[in-house]
This record gives structure tokens, sequence and C-alpha cells, in this order.
């Protein structure tokens, strides 16, 4: 498989200053740069996850899905390019501004632009999240997941499953039509949902610690308007996870104890017993579906379904005096 993991996004938006608070003082995001150009946003020990830059409309710019190497980059590019599709090497100003050793730029059929790299820089310097919390869920396994609503699933799942060579993870047809495919372990780093309307549905950020994904909670709950789903547990993913409006109006999905799988072994399956086990209330889609999403849930809390007891490789634990420098950072403001 040559797509390894998700590596970065880049975000368009008309106020990208409402960002700054947002990705710190909320989603606890260190602000690695700010600009006129950009604002970036580190989560790890990359030295870039998140860029957010002005412009006419909200939304996702570009996607960064990574490879292990020069050789790996080739392959992806000379399929895309055999099917006829445009893709352009990335020049060494696009790879300084991306801080990635190479890339090669194409689009999906519904013109997000897609840009395959290589080489991501890292750094030394601690990460220092925005408000106190134990950290993302990173490394081998990506920066998170991306979610696409798209018109009709015929005209992208190719695009990923066939040229790029994500693998199906599940797929559901009820309440909605949604294709999840993963990369890596990762239960998936990519997901596809059929609305009609092409666009970004949201990314999802994986924290260490599930008290982290609470008092993220909480903090949510004090603007009126923020949340967008409830507090609550997937089927399919097993993230217990709440999502929260983003200023740029798509959401941002905050959670914790997302499910593995082993990519050479896993086969896909119909998820029937729907989206969640419970929580997850909706304020977003039709009343039908919003509707039809708590009858599978209750049915699954009838039936007794559960998740699995996990244990989580590289979880974190945060020990009392962890945040001293955050506490000292904030004293001396």
């Amino acid at each position: 498989m040559a797509i390894q993991a998700l590596g970065y996004v880049g975000i368009e938006a008309t106020s990208p200053e409402d960002w700054a608070g947002y990705g710190t003082q909320f989603l606890g995001l260190q602000l690695a740069e700010r600009s006129a150009a950009q604002l970036a946003f580190r989560m790890d020990d990359r030295r870039q996850r998140i860029l957010v830059s002005p412009g006419a409309r909200d939304g996702a710019r570009f996607f960064g899905w990574e490879v292990a190497d020069a050789a790996a980059l080739a392959a992806p590019a000379a399929r895309l390019e055999a099917t006829g599709l445009p893709v352009d090497r990335g020049d060494r100003v696009l790879a300084g501004q991306r801080r990635v050793a190479d890339l090669v730029v194409t689009q999906d059929p519904l013109g997000n632009r897609v840009e395959i790299l290589h080489g991501a820089e890292h750094t030394a310097e601690p990460f220092r999240p925005g408000r106190c919390i134990s950290g993302f869920r990173t490394g081998a396994l990506g920066m998170g997941h991306a979610v696409l609503t798209v018109p009709r699933m015929a005209d992208v799942l190719p695009f990923y499953r066939d040229l790029l060579g994500f693998r199906v993870s599940d797929y559901v047809t009820n309440p909605f039509h949604a294709y999840f495919l993963h990369v890596n372990p990762r239960h998936h780093s990519l997901a596809l949902i059929e609305t009609g309307q092409a666009g970004l549905h949201h990314l999802m950020l994986e924290l260490f610690n599930l008290d982290d994904v609470g008092q993220g909670y909480d903090l949510a709950t004090l603007e009126e308007g923020r949340v967008a789903t409830s507090l609550g547990r997937h089927t399919n993913d097993f993230m217990t996870s709440f999502y929260a409006r983003t200023p740029g109006g798509f959401m941002v999905e905050y959670g914790w104890g997302g499910r593995q799988v082993d990519p050479a072994t896993w086969q896909p399956v119909e998820m029937t017993s729907g989206p969640s086990l419970w929580g997850h209330d909706r304020q977003w889609g039709s009343a039908e579906m919003r509707a039809e999403a708590r009858r599978l849930k209750l049915k699954a809390a009838t039936d007794g379904e559960r998740a699995p007891v996990q244990v989580l490789p590289g979880n974190h634990t945060l020990m009392q005096g962890e945040c001293a420098w955050w506490d000292m950072m904030k004293a001396a403001e």
C-alpha cells in the first residue's frame, strides 16, 4: 500500500484569525506560525499538521497524503497519469511551504486538491499544546481522519480505492450511505458520505486521554451552537467522541479510543446496526436521518451490542505536574 497516512490538511478561511483561538484554546493545538499568509498548527513532533490561510470561502484547500519515500511517491503518480488525470510535480517553493522533501499534486473527481508527499519535517522542540491536554494519537497512524461529502459514491470511491490503494474497512447504507477506508492500522483515515453535495464533513483528532475529550466537551457546551453532535461512541471504529463546529462551518470530531485493524487480514463488512452505540445526537442532516439513527442506536442497546474492551498501544496517562509548563506560561501572561 503506497499511501501510509494523512499527513496534513489545509483549510481556507474567510476569517482565519477565528482559528487562532479555536485551534489552541479549544482543540489544544500549538500555533507554530502566524503570518498574513497562514496559521500553522502543530499537534506532535511534526513542524505542521493543519494550515489555515485566508480565502473567499470556508472549507478544505488540500489534503496531504503521505508515502514512505521518493520511490513510493512515483507509483501513485504513475497510476494517476496512466488514467489521464493531471499530476503536477510540486516545486521547491511549495515543498518548503509544506515542509516536506517532495510532493506531487492532483485532484480527486470532486476537485479536492490531493497532495502526495514524502519526507515531512520533524522537530526536536517539544509539542506545547494550547491548553492542558495529554496529546494527540498520531505517529504511524497519521494526524487523524478526514470525511468528505460526495454527490455520488460511484464517482469518487474508485479514485481512492482503485487508483490510490485505500482499502475498505466497512460501509453503511442506513441511515446514510458511507464508505470507510484505511491506509494503516487506524480504522479509517478517510470516509466518504453520499449527501448530494461535495465538501468537507469533518476532520477527526484523537486524544490520548478520555478526560481530554470530556473537558473539551465541557468547553464546547459553553458556546451556543458549538456542539454539532453530542458525546457518543461509534459502532465501527469504537471512537468515543463529540463533534464541534469550526469557524468554517464544517466539524471536528474530538475523540478517544479508536479501533485499530490489521491491514493484511482485514475483510470489509456492511455495518447494519447504525453509526453509534450510544449518544451522538446529531444537529445536522434531515429529520428522517436523525430519527433513523436514534432508532438504530436504541435497537443496538436492546440487542446488547457493545464495543470490546481494548488495550490501546501508545496510550498515555497524564501525570500530576505534567502541564506545569502550561501553568507557568498562563501565570506569566
